[in-house]
């Protein structure tokens, strides 16, 4: 049984610390959008889905202090750059804000309680959908951490890969390591382990010889932001994957809720690279892993062209390319 990723409880926002997995299961009580903003910088709450929803709790908190909701939107805005979610639940929030001037904390709440909601709702039809995509005996290849601790609800494309389980369809998933913060050893292991999903974990390095030995029969992986052209960003190392996913003619799937789609960004070149803190790479849980010195480049995501993703996969169904006009006809103000 998983752990919720998070809750409100009437007073507080209660986080899953998703940083002490595998091996402790903790929470936070976050009791004010500071610390909500400070969760989603330092990665306590990570995936796409799981911020905005969090981001959304965080301006419930400010307007339950009183505190000033431009400040507050703006320090969660800026907490992490690149997950589109987070900015679209937060425009929301806005949005919500002047509808109901002066400041209603319980119309913020209503609708942050509808945000997560949405999220529960669209997971599930968005891993529906990718299930649908799926050969027999598959053996799937996974990169980072898109599971149901990254979402209010059953995850993304870690959530296909536990679906496909379920319905008798995985022979096996391949799990990327996904240096430096190790989210597909530390967490995806993790999560599938606890569903009884048979995995392996390799370093990043190893997919091109596993496709090279017939060891895959798709690629799934999720995003935090999909230009309005197709191209993704997601996790560094997605490129790569993509790269050699195209060179051995296996399928490369792209797990993107709606919420992730921002038809205001041209392509991928206009999608700001969050960069973190080089120790992520030159130290492991405190311990130094290079010389003195050395230095290091820490970009947390990379853009996949459009043209090396064989589909997206949504809540709406599953777009093929070309993706621009499929991307600007789907009705992303409204859940189906």
């Amino acid at each position: 049984m998983l752990p919720p990723s998070l809750r409100w409880n009437g007073e507080q926002l209660v986080l899953l610390d998703q940083r002490l997995l595998p091996h402790e299961i903790a929470f936070l009580s976050l009791r004010h959008w500071r610390d909500v903003a400070e969760a989603i910088s330092t990665m306590a709450v990570r995936g796409a889905p799981a911020i905005g929803v969090a981001a959304a709790w965080g301006v419930v908190l400010a307007a339950r202090a009183g505190d000033d909701l431009e400040e507050a939107i703006a320090v969660l805005r800026a907490s992490r750059p690149t997950a589109v979610n987070l900015g679209w639940a937060l425009d929301r929030m806005r949005g919500c804000e002047a509808a109901h001037p002066p400041v209603d904390p319980f119309a913020l709440q209503d609708l942050a309680e509808e945000i997560e909601a949405e999220d529960r709702r669209l997971t599930q039809r968005l891993v529906d959908h990718g299930v649908a995509l799926l050969p027999s005996d598959c053996r799937l290849l996974h990169h980072c951490h898109t599971g149901a601790i990254a979402t209010a609800g059953v995850g993304t494309a870690l959530g296909v890969i536990t679906a496909a389980h379920q319905r008798g369809l995985l022979r096996h998933a391949w799990l990327d390591e996904t240096r430096p913060r190790l989210q597909g050893a530390a967490l995806s292991a993790w999560e599938l382990g606890c569903q009884g999903v048979p995995c392996t974990v390799i370093v990043d390095g190893a997919s091109g010889l596993l496709m090279r030995r017939g060891e895959v029969d798709a690629v799934l992986v999720g995003c935090d932001r999909v230009a309005a052209n197709g191209d993704v960003a997601n996790k560094v190392g997605t490129y790569n994957l993509a790269l050699v996913a195209r060179a051995h003619g296996i399928p490369f799937y792209v797990c993107a809720p709606g919420s992730s789609i921002d038809l205001t960004t041209v392509d991928g070149d206009a999608i700001t690279i969050e960069e973190r803190d080089p120790q992520e790479i030159t130290t492991l849980r405190g311990q130094p892993l290079t010389a003195s010195g050395v230095k290091a480049w820490n970009p947390a995501f990379d853009i996949t062209p459009a043209h090396l993703i064989t589909a997206l996969v949504t809540e709406f169904g599953v777009i093929r390319p070309p993706y621009r006009d499929l991307l600007c006809d789907l009705p992303l103000g409204r859940q189906p």
